[in-house]
């Protein structure tokens, strides 16, 4: 063997036994998100914390209210630190309801990472390391900006989630876009999807003059799509949806949705676990939050988003 092949075989017997002290610390993460049971978009969070599990070698566990209750929520998050795990990477969908709750598990020497809703602010307020997720009311600013630009004055606001503040962050921030106010434009539809598609065709045969649709995601987005067909609106009235979903990229590819806001849900979950388990075994962290999203897809970018839509997108 020449000396380029052996130093290269230590190098590699060198690497794999740091890789195999590195991933034998046995540190175990718990992810607590404020989602219901019945919104298949947290799929996607669920195989990102998956997969960065495994890749670091450590053990993670996702946790959420089944009904997607946050006084629930808030018992499982402390559940979740009297389990005493290494770090929780939890979404602060209420601060009112879920602040205690974290802060108590920071207190109890727990690292804390907040993801998806909440602010870097408020993730700073509660003790936690960072933020990792998409700023809410930026990504709806940018949203009716665009929509704006392609002469949109007027919009439904179909709200799966009104319970959760971040969610009217993205209908407000959409209307402040658009420079108009948000008013009545932003419904609660609910979660049920028959009762979502009625309101939406219910407000939009109230209110025939509505230029545009927004919805939150796919438990707003799907039925939305029904009720826009059943009308006979699809590819006539402006949609721009937040996430993605497979309904939702094929309404894209079928010209009926413009446009949906990727947030990158696959990065809110694996960013920290890979960011936990080097701060636990080497000290590092980075010194900055972790904007995940927003980025727009179009029919023009879809092949890949295609792919691994409801998976890894």
């Amino acid at each position: 063997m020449n000396t380029f092949f052996k130093t290269m075989a230590v190098t590699a017997v060198a690497a794999t036994a740091l890789v195999g002290a590195a991933q034998a610390e046995g540190e175990r993460y718990v992810l607590v998100s404020h989602a219901p049971d019945s919104d298949s978009w947290w799929n996607t969070i669920k195989n990102g914390l998956a997969l960065a599990g495994e890749q670091m070698g450590v053990t993670v566990e996702y946790r959420n209210p089944p009904t997607g209750d946050l006084a629930d929520m808030a018992r499982i998050i402390e559940q979740a630190a009297a389990s005493n795990p290494d770090g929780i990477i939890t979404t602060l969908a209420d601060p009112d309801v879920l602040s205690g709750p974290i802060r108590a598990a920071v207190d109890a020497g727990i690292d804390v990472i907040i993801i998806n809703s909440g602010t870097p602010d408020q993730a700073r307020e509660v003790g936690a390391l960072m933020y990792v997720g998409q700023p809410e009311y930026d990504a709806g600013f940018a949203a009716g900006l665009r929509a704006a630009g392609d002469g949109v004055g007027s919009f439904l606001c179909v709200n799966h989630y009104i319970s959760s503040p971040s969610s009217t962050e993205r209908c407000q921030g959409f209307a402040d876009g658009l420079g108009v106010d948000l008013g009545n434009q932003m419904i609660d539809s609910g979660q049920d999807p028959a009762e979502i598609q009625n309101r939406v065709m219910a407000y939009l045969n109230a209110n025939p003059d509505t230029d545009a649709v927004l919805t939150l995601g796919p438990t707003s987005a799907d039925p939305t799509i029904l009720a826009l067909d059943q009308m006979g609106l699809s590819g006539d009235i402006y949609f721009g949806t937040f996430d993605l979903g497979e309904n939702i990229v094929q309404g894209i590819r079928d010209g009926v949705i413009a446009w949906g806001i990727d947030q990158q849900p696959y990065l809110q979950a694996y960013l920290p676990v890979i960011v936990l388990t080097n701060y636990h075994r080497f000290g590092v962290l980075p010194g900055n939050n972790i904007n995940s999203g927003p980025g727009f897809v179009t029919a023009d970018g879809l092949e890949m988003v295609e792919q691994f839509a409801g998976e890894y997108r």
